[in-house]
């Protein structure tokens, strides 16, 4: 017998790695808006999760990644790659067992990865890891 779990049952925030909360809580510093984790383990083999945020401008896109860059550095946990930091429209740190994207506003409307992964669960966030009022 199989369980499934629909898109908007919610994955619980304890099971979460302490990296990715340490990334989410990176952001969230920065005033990330609109805060998602993704959790895929049960549909893909990439990565875990998706830590998927917005910036209002360039700056602060670039704000958020560096935030959380420096802050996983500082916990010894380097991304394997980084790609569009120079534009700043869509940031991606990639850790191997979760990938942060950080995008400007229309590059997030544009791609839309949560209805692209639709059918991954959203981690709900504890309160401390809850985006900012």
């Amino acid at each position: 017998m199989s369980t499934s779990t629909s898109r908007h049952d919610a994955a619980p925030p304890g099971g979460l790695p302490e990296e990715v909360q340490v990334a989410v809580r990176a952001a969230r510093d920065k005033k990330a808006i609109d805060l998602v984790v993704l959790d895929l383990r049960p549909i893909a083999g990439f990565a875990d999760y998706f830590v998927i945020c917005s910036g209002q401008n360039a700056r602060q896109v670039q704000a958020i990644a560096d935030a959380v860059e420096g802050t996983l550095k500082a916990a010894h946990v380097r991304p394997a790659h980084v790609e569009g930091y120079g534009r700043a429209e869509w940031v991606l740190l990639d850790y191997f067992d979760f990938i942060v994207h950080v995008f400007g506003r229309e590059r997030r409307e544009f791609y839309a990865l949560e209805r692209l992964w639709g059918s991954a669960q959203r981690v709900d966030l504890a309160p401390d890891l809850a985006p900012r009022a």
